[in-house]
């Protein structure tokens, strides 16, 4: 394949790569401007209570200390007295930050330290006294599980009789598995740099997964109009879930700059990036029946997770288990507790990511009751619809990704006895899981502009968080154009852009991707409109005719630079802009992403220490735009699904009602040398419902079923089956 002429599917290198490694990047908290003054934020010590008197005297004392904001002395805000809401909120009231006095959960702002620099503005934070009520608090899901209430979530209806499948299968399983919060812990931490215009409007360079979402949060809350705030996004040091709301650090940041008529920047630290959303605890009951080949006869999944006083966030735990496997009888559950905590948030693969920790382990332990190969009784229970919503799958080559992975693997090679395999004095475990993420698509726009040199721009709002957007649209463009690469730009991250869906729900590809595409196939309609009416070559061209390619438009012999085709319209340019959204045809279909994951560990049995040596994930996710791109989504997802399974935990201290590990020289996470061999590949996979590029988006799909897989591998190491993640060594000796 011509990379020239057929960019898409061609592994590219980053297209802004350069910029980055180069430091010309900028990023949320990078942008300077003469008298920029810095924020710092003052938090909360206690959970729950009120404050009784802030003595701010001593902070702003300090020369180039120029103000301290709190709750008794805040500007004037448009909507602070009703609830406002972003495009990923949760049910209920946003946290206001500096509204009263009531304390919500610890780590709460409670001020903001305006100086001349950002040391300064600490170091003044360190001299405000806080004069506390404290009152009872609640923390710990676990001791209060018995409390918890149905989530405000639509689950599908409960099918056939579980209850009667269920008591009169020959074999059941009733099992309960446990998985902690996490926090995001981007490389980038959450900051906002907000530059006062001489006409009192906004430029606000805020790290965020949607700059027109954010454009619209700042409006709202403080009385302004669309014109008067610009958010950029031009570079995201990652974001996982934690930019798709806007945090506090925002609207702080805004109202000190609007009250004082100054530009300011407010940057969160990194234990202040444990004081917002996160993955929440929960509690999860699986219960499978089965005829005694291992064919599913009953399947209910129960899960309580945790939620805020003031929303109730939910996402889709439980589902999962009604759509991955075929099963008649099937119920879910999903309930939430509320605490003294701040809100959860959307974490990459929301949901799935524990759900399939509960059904991939409960699939594995039923493999091994009945006696049957892992991959075998996945195939035995292979689902040909979604039983969820009654669908047949738009595409689905999950068998591929069984049948490829195992070999890649060499899974036939496995003794399925625990603990039968050794390396010397390391007990050797394979283990496995299947994977799922819908694949979706939203609402978006894209504007493509050729100029009179033959350079193509093509911009939407969107934002890339780290994965690879600049690349791919660049590829989706130049194809659907006929640009060469080398003339084809891509803007985004800038809320005036036409209108994009957050950055998030690996649905980027398919809704920007598709508006990117046919902003170019709108292009090149003009384009050879203007050819038929200056050239005689072209009079009578249809579309089907015409062939766009390297910078030009053919017909037979004929051949007119697109350059060119600009000048002779008159114009210094070509432009066009799409509104693009899904197909009516995707209606009948379910649409999904697939995987198969492999894993070996080698375990040190007596010191209960675990290495993950080698991963084989094998991915069915459509076309592929940029297999580059793509391998790093799934080796990054990979490690993450490591880190869930043997690292990753937010500790609280329920006396405190306080996260103790708040720094990432506590909080853990996979490093390199945690990290075998990961081996990533993708099945081919045609798909024409699911959206005109045929893609599924790969973003989520990476960690889906891996930490069951390293949970599975690690009970046929051992022998010993843990179900309270993460599998810490003490869990295991």
């Amino acid at each position: 394949m011509n990379t020239f002429t057929q960019p898409m599917g061609q592994p590219l290198d980053r297209v802004d790569g350069r910029l980055k490694v180069t430091g010309q990047a900028r990023y949320a908290g990078e942008f300077a401007e003469t008298g920029l003054l810095h924020g710092s934020v003052v938090s909360s010590r206690i959970a729950r209570g009120r404050v009784l008197h802030i003595d701010t005297s001593k902070a702003l004392a300090l020369p180039g200390v120029v103000a301290v904001i709190d709750h008794t002395h805040r500007p004037d805000i448009a909507s602070y007295d009703k609830s406002y809401e972003d495009a990923d909120s949760a049910d209920g009231s946003p946290f206001r930050p500096l509204y009263n006095d009531r304390i919500l959960y610890s780590g709460q702002p409670l001020a903001l330290v305006v100086a001349d620099n950002l040391e300064l503005a600490r170091h003044a934070g360190s001299l405000i006294t806080i004069e506390y009520a404290p009152e009872p608090h609640q923390t710990d899901l676990s001791s209060l599980q018995g409390d918890a209430r149905p989530a405000p979530a639509e689950l599908p209806e409960p099918r056939g009789n579980f209850q009667a499948e269920f008591a009169g299968a020959a074999l059941s399983l009733d099992l309960h598995y446990s998985t902690p919060i996490e926090h995001h812990n981007p490389m980038e931490p959450h900051a906002s740099t907000v530059l006062y215009q001489a006409d009192g409007s906004l430029h606000i360079h805020d790290k965020t997964q949607g700059t027109q979402n954010c454009q619209a949060y700042v409006q709202k809350v403080f009385g302004l109009e669309k014109e008067q705030v610009r958010v950029f996004a031009a570079y995201v040091g990652g974001a996982f879930g934690s930019g798709l709301r806007p945090q506090y650090q925002l609207p702080l940041a805004v109202m000190a700059a609007l009250h004082l008529k100054r530009s300011v920047r407010v940057t969160l630290t990194r234990q202040q990036m444990f004081t917002f959303g996160y993955r929440p605890r929960t509690l999860q009951r699986l219960q499978l029946g089965a005829a005694a080949n291992g064919r599913l006869l009953a399947v209910a999944h129960s899960a309580i997770g945790q939620t805020s006083r003031f929303e109730d966030f939910t996402e889709h735990v439980v589902e999962w288990s009604g759509m991955l496997y075929h099963c008649d009888n099937v119920q879910m559950n999903y309930k939430l507790l509320p605490l003294d905590v701040y809100t959860p948030l959307d974490m990459r693969a929301p949901g799935a990511a524990l759900g399939l920790i509960g059904l991939e382990c409960a699939m594995d332990e039923l493999a091994c009751a009945v006696a049957i190969d892992p991959v075998q009784l996945r195939l035995i229970n292979y689902a040909e619809r979604n039983q969820n919503e009654d669908k047949p799958w738009s595409s689905k080559e999950l068998r591929a990704c069984y049948a490829q992975g195992a070999q890649r693997f060499g899974w036939e090679q496995r003794n399925p006895e625990p603990r039968s395999m050794r390396r010397g004095r390391l007990l050797v475990g394979w283990g496995m899981a299947g994977g799922v993420w819908e694949a979706m698509q939203q609402k978006a726009s894209a504007r493509a502009v050729l100029d009179q040199q033959g350079k193509l721009t093509v911009s939407s709002a969107t934002t890339d968080i780290g994965t690879g957007t600049y690349t791919v649209m660049t590829q989706i463009a130049a194809q659907a154009s006929g640009v060469s690469l080398d003339n084809v730009t891509f803007v985004l991250g800038d809320s005036s852009l036409p209108k994009a869906p957050l950055q998030g729900g690996s649905f980027t590809v398919s809704s920007v991707g598709t508006a990117v595409q046919q902003a170019c196939e709108a292009l090149k309609e003009k384009l050879l409109m203007v050819a038929r009416q200056t050239s005689e070559d072209f009079a009578g061209v249809t579309t089907p005719q015409a062939v766009f390619a390297e910078g030009y438009l053919s017909f037979g012999d004929a051949r007119m630079a697109l350059a060119e085709l600009v000048r002779s319209s008159g114009e210094d340019m070509i432009a066009v802009q799409v509104d693009a959204e899904p197909e009516k045809t995707r209606d009948a279909f379910a649409t999904a992403t697939h995987s198969a994951v492999f894993v070996e560990v080698l375990v040190d049995e007596t010191l209960g220490t675990v290495k993950v040596n080698r991963v084989v994930s094998a991915i069915a996710a459509g076309r592929v735009v940029n297999p580059k791109m793509a391998r790093s989504q799934i080796l990054g997802g990979v490690v993450w699904g490591i880190g869930m399974a043997l690292h990753e935990e937010t500790q609280t201290d329920h006396e405190l009602g306080r996260h103790m590990n708040h720094s990432l020289a506590e909080y853990h996470i996979p490093v390199n040398a945690d990290i075998g061999d990961i081996d990533v590949l993708f099945v081919e996979e045609q798909d024409k419902i699911v959206n005109a590029l045929g893609s599924k988006g790969v973003g989520e799909i990476g960690i889906v079923g891996v930490a069951a897989a390293v949970a599975n591998a690690i009970y046929h190491a051992t022998g010993k089956r843990v179900r309270d993640f993460p599998i810490t060594l003490d869990k295991l000796l």
